[in-house]
C-alpha cells in the first residue's frame, strides 16, 4: 500500500512503500515520471497493489512493475476524503519504524481507506484508529473504567495524573483534571474498543464530533507530541469546507453491542 511518493532527479520516484510481509520501505522505481510508464498508476498515492521488485534488507529497494493494482478512488477524487486518508497513511508511517513486521497495522490501514471509500464517515473512522493506534506510539491509557475504584458508571472525566477517566465520584483526586465533554468521552471509550466489523453506520453531531475531535488533539499533544502537516490541513479544512455542500454519508448508528 502506498504510503507516499516524491520525485528523485528527473524522471524517477521514491516510493514509500507499507507491505503486508516486509513493513515499510522505500523503493527507487526508474523512469516513473514518463508519460509511457507503465508502473505509474500503480504508484499514486490511495494505491494497494502486488508490487513486483528487489527487496533489499539496508538502503532502497528497487520496484519493477505491479498486478492486481486496486486504487482508492472515492478517496483520490475527493479533498476531504484524501486529507483525512493522509493523516491516517502519515499516522502509519510514524507510529513503528522501517522493516517492521506489522500484518496487524497493515489490515488495520487497509480496513480503515476500504471504510472511508465506501463512504462512512471519514472523520470518525479518523478518530477510531488515532485512538487505537496510541499504543503504536508506547501510550497506553484506560478510558474504559474509573482509575481509582474501577467503575464503568459514567459520566467520566480524564486524568493525566492517573493516565486515563475518572469517575464522578473520584473527579475531587486530580483537581487538575480536564473537564472534557463526557459524551466525547463516551464514544471515545467506544471508540477504543470497537471493532471495524461492528461498525453498521455512524451518525454523529457536529458539536460532538467537535469536542472529541479537542480531547483526541489534547492526548496527541500531551502524550505522543507529533505534528504532521497532513493534520494541520485537516485543522485548517474545518474552516472553509463549510463553503462546499456536504456530501451524504452512510449514517445510521453505531453498532456497540456485544
Amino acid at each position: 500500500m502506498v504510503l507516499f511518493s516524491r520525485n528523485y532527479r528527473e524522471s524517477d520516484k521514491l516510493v514509500k512503500i507499507f507491505t503486508e510481509s516486509n513493513g515499510k520501505k522505500m523503493f527507487f522505481v526508474r523512469h516513473a515520471n514518463k508519460k509511457n510508464s507503465q508502473i505509474s498508476s500503480a504508484i499514486q498515492p490511495f494505491t494497494q497493489a502486488n508490487y513486483i521488485g528487489e527487496l533489499k534488507d539496508e538502503g532502497l529497494s528497487f520496484l519493477n512493475t505491479a498486478k492486481d493494482i486496486h486504487p482508492f478512488f472515492a478517496i483520490q477524487q475527493d479533498i476531504f476524503l484524501s486529507a483525512y486518508a493522509t493523516y491516517i497513511l502519515n499516522l502509519s508511517d510514524a507510529a513503528i519504524e522501517d522493516n517492521v513486521y506489522d500484518p496487524f497495522l497493515f489490515g488495520f490501514l487497509k480496513d480503515s481507506l476500504t471504510l472511508i471509500s465506501e463512504g462512512y464517515d471519514a472523520e470518525i473512522i479518523t478518530n477510531i484508529f488515532e485512538i487505537q493506534i496510541l499504543q503504536r506510539f508506547g501510550i497506553q491509557l484506560n478510558f474504559s473504567s474509573c482509575a481509582i475504584c474501577g467503575s464503568q458508571e459514567e459520566p467520566f472525566d480524564f486524568s493525566d495524573k492517573y493516565h486515563g477517566v475518572l469517575c464522578q465520584k473520584h473527579w475531587s483526586m486530580d483537581e487538575r483534571r480536564f473537564h472534557y465533554s463526557p459524551r466525547a468521552l463516551h464514544f471515545i471509550k467506544l471508540f477504543n474498543a470497537i471493532s471495524y466489523e461492528q461498525i453498521k453506520s455512524i451518525n454523529l453531531s457536529d458539536e460532538t464530533k467537535q469536542h472529541i475531535r479537542q480531547v483526541i488533539d489534547s492526548i496527541y499533544e500531551e502524550y505522543v507530541g507529533l505534528h504532521l502537516k497532513s493534520k494541520k490541513f485537516i485543522d485548517d479544512m474545518q474552516n472553509w469546507k463549510e463553503m462546499i455542500p456536504k456530501r451524504e454519508n452512510k449514517i445510521d448508528k453505531l453498532d456497540n453491542t456485544n
